[in-house]
């Protein structure tokens, strides 16, 4: 979708927050010197501590002893390195990214929780696509509050972008239909959709995105329709439960983690994808506008376990 080329480094430089909680809590257990029962559970709970989740840690701990069973790893050394490698491998989908990185028109639907980071990250957004050669247009469907619009008018206005709006109460559904017909009148390639944040319990709300994103599908013919969820990499074991009430309602294509840079909680990237089967697709690296990279599993795995 966008390549954002030249970014690639920037997970492993911000995740370093991760690094420094993963080296005390799970660094710990590889410093053993012999494998057994113990070590299998204080693994297990080393990485339920460090946000992976029960159930993603579970099954990582499970597939490891059945490759370390397989391959004769029977030091820490060995399975710290079965470790690493499977993390790599669990984040990492070639299909779905290469589908998902599809050069053509395309229209974003940009859902999450308030306080996550939704607005800035559209405007990052915005501002890398036109980095990448793309014409985008920012479009302000959350129509529930008066501020939204005017904050993200004013990040059009700083990355110089097309911009389509309402009035503060209108239907967002109309916004969604104004932008997509604005976007091929005015030759733009990537639509970007704000949407009200709102609380994935909130049930008028949700039923509310529902119908927009039927509206993205019915209308977007000429765009390939994503849905971007963005979580706060604050938010820890929280963030699964986003993922799955938003997914379940929208169908969400990735993640946007926000404040990768600033946690320690970056676990939670293997219990969304390990729960929900979704990716993290692309992260904030910090506060700038250009503060936008592509998500490296690889990267992440070698930083939060480097080499021994």
């Amino acid at each position: 979708m966008l390549r954002l080329l030249g970014r690639r480094d920037k997970t492993s430089e911000s995740s370093a927050e991760t690094r420094r909680s993963w080296t005390n809590l799970v660094g710990g257990v590889f410093r053993r010197t012999k494998v057994d029962d113990e070590f299998w559970e204080d693994l297990e709970e080393a990485l339920i501590v460090a946000d992976v989740g029960v159930e993603t840690a579970m099954q990582l701990v499970e597939k490891i002893q059945d490759e370390a069973r397989w391959r004769g790893a029977r030091t820490p050394d060995g399975v710290y390195e079965l470790l690493r490698t499977e993390i790599s491998d669990m984040l990492t989908d070639d299909e779905s990214a290469a589908a998902f990185a599809e050069d053509g028109p395309v229209a974003v639907m940009v859902v999450g929780v308030n306080g996550s980071g939704k607005t800035t990250s559209i405007g990052k957004l915005a501002q890398a696509a036109k980095s990448d050669g793309r014409v985008p247009l920012i479009a302000a469907a959350d129509t529930f509050r008066a501020g939204a619009i005017s904050q993200l008018e004013t990040w059009a206005q700083r990355t110089d972008t097309m911009f389509v709006s309402s009035a503060a109460g209108a239907d967002p559904g109309s916004v969604v239909y104004d932008a997509l017909n604005a976007a091929k009148s005015r030759g733009a390639d990537f639509v970007v959709i704000d949407t009200a944040g709102r609380l994935h319990t909130a049930h008028n709300l949700m039923e509310e995105l529902k119908k927009m994103r039927r509206i993205l599908d019915r209308h977007s013919s000429d765009f390939k329709p994503r849905v971007l969820l963005v979580i706060d990499g604050n938010t820890g074991q929280n963030g699964v439960t986003q993922a799955k009430v938003f997914t379940e309602a929208v169908g969400c294509d990735g993640v946007i983690l926000t404040k990768l840079d600033s946690t320690a909680k970056g676990g939670v990237i293997l219990a969304i994808r390990g729960e929900m089967g979704l990716p993290v697709r692309y992260i904030g690296t910090g506060e700038g506008i250009d503060d936008i990279a592509p998500f490296d599993p690889r990267g992440f795995a070698e930083t939060i376990l480097p080499d021994a």
